[in-house]
């Protein structure tokens, strides 16, 4: 079985996957994904406990056999919570191989092999029947396919599969149902990691200000959630504009569709301002009376504060409007969530749409390439003022009048900074066709098309011809996180490529 996994390209820092053959460890990828943390939830572990053994219980009263569907089961806690329940068989579905096989280990040591059925296929693959993977449909479904957004895994076809061909209908669902919430906000701070920001920059010919091109003001952005931890995040660092918003629910014992789908809602601002991102979180209910809950709220909208758990499998969602709208306290408004099978993006309006009126369910697309190419904290850093004013600090430092410069990045601002500051010349590296083409239009915003060399290829393949014939002055090399004297290389002007790094600075 092969798979992809992620790896840090350490010439540009950019996040790559690579297809990884049998022989790979699979165990360090466990060891270094939320598996531990998700498995030491004690909240979340209760919960699911106690939600499963309510189910058991419905069913076993009905005068029926506790058939459990498990499916991601992992390492089959959820199965052996459920066999420890009263449950007369589980269904454990797990698709990735080394996890099934541990599962079946671990449920074999705790002495569960004879009421455990471990099935190494994706739940969409499973069949039922006298010759199938399970002889009959299950009465109760268990899962765990949720993420910070609660629908990213494929949570919806999952369900909705399930329902169709693995359950009865009107099956024990645990958990019953979850409901997902929305707070409008205005933030300068969380609108800085959605768009680029002027750029100011003290010269000796006074102040320089690098602007954004009029598409990147313009783009609504990438749908992609940005998953932090609220809890972290000061409440200065926003103003609140709307109450917390019940946005919709779904009943997992029921037949689930996955198909888009938009739900609105009504509010009135509690403050004038500008509404530049919707937080958002959800609960899931264990039971049908909503008795068992598990939420994720952040801690000004948890109703016990003080027994908040920690959680980095499960955190809260930013989302960011495709522009920012003015909003007046007490002035009615509607605030749109939208879903496909995976994505959940949100969207204002100043009247809500009929029940019966069509709205449009297309996702945003970046078509200023800059959301393709900076993640959510590469806008915060290129928005940081403080930031840029250590780089042109320690810039000031290692230029001189006549510095030749070369900046390795990919979508790196620095370049542009390093010319304000004086250098004679300055080449920029892009290794990418969208990296090449965000920097064009930035460098026309800003009148530097003609100051600043672009050279589009990989670091490692870089020629004398390529800075024409220009030697780079070697003194010392930025690295992401400050100034570092060289060590390797002669402070006098050398030849820019025998220096073993290659470079004056990398990405600011």
């Amino acid at each position: 079985m092969k798979v992809f996994c992620g790896r840090a390209n350490p010439t540009t820092g950019a996040m790559e996957w690579l297809e990884e053959d049998e022989h790979y460890d699979y165990h360090q990828e466990i060891a270094r994904s939320s598996y531990a943390d998700m498995l030491h939830d004690k909240d979340r572990n209760i919960k699911y406990y106690g939600g499963i053994r309510a189910a058991v219980s419905r069913v076993k009263d009905r005068g029926q056999k506790a058939l459990i569907l498990d499916i991601g089961t992992g390492t089959g806690l959820l199965s052996m919570m459920a066999v420890t329940a009263g449950a007369d068989f589980c269904y454990a579905i797990e698709v990735f191989k080394p996890m099934a096989d541990a599962a079946v280990k671990i449920v074999e040591e705790n002495g569960f092999s004879d009421k455990i059925k471990v099935i190494n296929k994706h739940s969409t693959e499973v069949t039922v029947g006298p010759d199938g993977d399970m002889p009959c449909r299950a009465n109760i479904l268990v899962t765990e396919l949720f993420d910070t957004e609660l629908i990213g895994e494929g949570a919806l076809p999952s369900y909705e599969h399930a329902h169709r061909h693995l359950v009865q209908e009107n099956c024990e669902a645990v958990p019953h149902r979850a409901t997902v919430y929305a707070q409008l906000v205005e933030s300068r701070r969380m609108w800085s990691w959605n768009k680029l920001f002027p750029v100011r920059v003290q010269t000796s010919l006074g102040e320089q200000v690098i602007i954004p091109p009029s598409d990147l003001e313009r783009c609504p952005g990438a749908p992609s959630v940005y998953d932090i931890q609220l809890n972290q995040v000061s409440p200065a660092d926003f103003t609140v504009l709307s109450d917390v918003l019940p946005m919709f629910s779904v009943d997992f014992s029921k037949q689930v569709s996955s198909s888009a789908a938009c739900h609105s809602r009504q509010f009135e601002p509690l403050a004038s301002g500008r509404a530049q991102v919707v937080l958002s979180w959800w609960d899931i209910e264990m039971d049908p009376e909503g008795k068992i809950k598990c939420t994720m709220a952040p801690f000004w909208a948890h109703s016990d504060p003080e027994g908040l758990q920690w959680r980095d499998h499960w955190m809260q969602c930013v989302y960011f409007l495709p522009q920012e709208e003015p909003v007046v306290q007490g002035a009615a408004l509607c605030l749109l969530a939208h879903h496909d099978d995976y994505c959940v993006w949100f969207s204002l309006q100043r009247t809500c749409p009929e029940e019966s009126g069509r709205v449009q369910h297309m996702r945003p697309v970046c078509d200023c390439q800059a959301h393709l190419l900076w993640n959510r904290p590469r806008f915060g850093e290129i928005n940081d003022q403080g930031r840029t004013d250590q780089y042109a600090q320690a810039l000031r430092t290692v230029l001189m009048p006549d510095s030749v410069c070369l900046c390795v990045s990919d979508g790196s601002l620095l370049s542009m900074l390093v010319h304000h500051l004086g250098a004679e010349q300055v080449f920029t590296v892009e290794s990418s066709a969208v990296s090449h083409n965000l920097m064009k239009k930035i460098f026309k915003a800003n009148h530097l098309e003609d100051k600043i060399n672009i050279i589009e290829k990989r670091p490692e393949f870089l020629t004398s011809a390529d800075l024409e014939g220009k030697k780079v002055r070697i003194r010392s090399f930025l690295v992401r996180l400050g100034l570092y004297e060289c060590g390797q290389c002669s402070p006098e002007v050398v030849p820019a490529l025998p220096c073993p790094l290659g470079l004056l600075v990398s990405p600011m």
